[in-house]
């Protein structure tokens, strides 16, 4: 019996081992493409992180989800980027995108929409105490927001609800790239964060003022580097979604039945996304916020822009 429990034993070390080894692989290790000359994509545990090379230094756009990612997605960036940050730019407030954030020094340019910093602060304030002044948005805007670095243009733009009620995206003017953060998930089944003001039933009018601007390639929140068809596919994807919702609603359907009945044509090739015991967004994912925002079921936050606390 002795033996037995040894063994075990020993096979539970094992499997733990190859578990944090596989853990510290998938946290640690990034991989980047070339987008143009003067921008690049970095993947990895978190949301994409874009970086522009200006003749200053590097613009990152998000920094994932842990602080030793930020230091190597730090490091990398400067490489790619031509020479020390010169600026970071938050899309929204959600912990794959921010939490790589404390890799940057105090004094730190960290761009964000108001709504951003005010969600940051409401949701997620428990990991941003006690850590550097660097590392939380400090140049904050409500629509527009123009950073000129050297010979390159970085507009952030705020255009309405969608995956949150505080993303911007972010426009390389002269690369003539798009950063939608997660306002776009490419072939992947989106995150609806209704709590803090997310929105099927405006994501799809949100996408149209996105897809309005000028821009040839497009790096999503996740997936890869894509271009305006794939955009335009998760556009009448999250559309098809809202009527479908709006209609089950209506008809006071529940959930169990809105679900059954679904027959949905624009999510064709989705993946979903998921992370064991965590989360898991796919297909009934999506239905069920749509449905839960379309019956009342879960209340978004004021649609006012929230106070800072002066907390962080």
């Amino acid at each position: 019996m002795g033996r037995k429990v040894g063994v075990i034993a020993v096979v539970l070390v094992a499997l733990l081992g190859t578990l944090a080894i596989y853990l510290y692989n998938r946290i640690t290790v990034l991989d980047h493409e070339a987008v143009t000359d003067s921008v690049s994509v970095i993947y990895g545990a978190g949301g994409n992180v874009a970086v522009l090379r200006t003749q200053r230094g590097a613009v990152v756009v998000d920094t994932m989800t842990f602080p030793l990612q930020g230091r190597r997605i730090r490091a990398l960036a400067e490489r790619l980027g031509g020479g020390p940050t010169q600026a970071v730019v938050n899309t929204h407030y959600h912990p794959d995108h921010t939490h790589g954030n404390s890799a940057w020094p105090a004094g730190t340019h960290i761009v964000a929409t108001e709504r951003t910093r005010a969600y940051l602060e409401r949701f997620d304030s428990a990991f941003w105490e006690g850590r550097s002044a660097g590392s939380v948005p400090n140049d904050l805007f409500t629509d527009r927001h123009d950073l000129r670095i050297g010979d390159k243009t970085v507009r952030s733009l705020y255009l309405g609800r969608g995956h949150t009620g505080g993303d911007l995206v972010v426009l390389f003017v002269e690369d003539r790239v798009l950063h939608t953060g997660d306002l776009f998930f490419n072939r992947r089944y989106p995150n609806i964060d209704l709590e803090a003001g997310g929105s099927v039933q405006q994501w799809a009018e949100t996408l149209e003022r996105v897809l309005a601007l000028d821009f040839d390639r497009v790096i999503p929140g996740h997936g890869p580097v894509t271009d305006r068809a794939d955009l335009l596919e998760f556009q009448r994807f999250i559309a098809e979604l809202a009527e479908y919702a709006s209609k089950s609603a209506a008809a006071e359907m529940s959930l169990e039945e809105t679900l059954a009945a679904a027959d949905l044509e624009h999510d064709a090739g989705f993946e979903p996304m998921s992370i064991p015991f965590l989360f898991r967004f796919d297909r009934d994912f999506a239905i069920r916020r749509a449905w839960e925002e379309a019956t009342g079921a879960v209340q978004p936050v004021d649609l006012a822009t929230p106070e800072l606390s002066g907390n962080l």
